[in-house]
């Protein structure tokens, strides 16, 4: 293998990390950032990307307001559009840099990159939160800033995770053919899209996660059993 490629809700981080701090971080704290900063670049296209996709949807057109109330029922329904992942990203960096809270990573993270690299093997992250917010979990973590250690980051913009094309994607964009990747989810779905698109694949059952296992496929429950 010449690239080991994670996935980060409920494989190297807690999903309760994700959703008991970050999400509500974000909603408390969305309104007010996004008034204070409407007429940022990135905060600009996220509301016009909202609009957009409201329009196609719904057949509506939304105001300022009405834009922030549809983020919040987004962020409730988890929601997975890039839009909503691109303000969350810069809301959590504020929170970051206050030190208001840390990236959660399991124990068993940086020991298994460690031995990654030792191989000369490169790493890489596919999450369906922006490239921005997984710099930032995997920088401001728990066990330090690991993001020296990451060669890609990978978010939706490459295509939803649940579909082959997009693990397709992600070789093209690395220059590796499928089978010199090895993906790690807890999300069957997911792994079934990667195997579908060539790519070796390994389910992780964190205790604690809903994950229903994925028949055939070789799973473990954390890092230190795969080593």
């Amino acid at each position: 293998m010449k690239l080991f490629l994670f996935d980060i809700e409920g494989t190297t981080t807690d999903i309760n990390f994700v959703h008991k701090v970050l999400f509500p971080y974000s909603f408390n704290c969305l309104e007010q950032f996004v008034l204070h900063h409407q007429t940022h670049p990135s905060v600009m296209k996220a509301l016009e990307d909202a609009r957009k996709t409201v329009w196609e949807e719904e057949n509506q057109q939304l105001g300022l307001y009405e834009v922030i109330a549809k983020f919040k029922s987004w962020i409730t329904a988890d929601r997975k559009h890039p839009a909503l992942k691109e303000i969350q990203g810069l809301i959590w960096d504020v929170g970051y840099s206050k030190g208001e809270f840390q990236g959660h990573l399991y124990p068993d993270v940086k020991p298994f990159f460690t031995k990654i690299l030792e191989t000369k093997t490169q790493i890489g992250i596919y999450s369906s939160g922006s490239v921005h917010a997984q710099k930032l979990i995997f920088g401001y973590s728990t066990e330090g800033d690991l993001t020296p250690m990451i060669s890609y980051f990978f978010d939706t913009k490459v295509g939803g995770k649940r579909e082959p094309a997009s693990y397709q994607n992600i070789a093209t964009e690395t220059k590796l053919a499928p089978d010199e990747i090895h993906f790690f989810s807890d999300i069957a779905e997911e792994l079934k899209a990667a195997k579908a698109a060539g790519m070796a694949v390994t389910q992780v059952l964190r205790e604690g996660t809903k994950s229903s296992e994925f028949e055939g496929i070789n799973s473990f429950k954390t890092f230190m059993d795969y080593i």
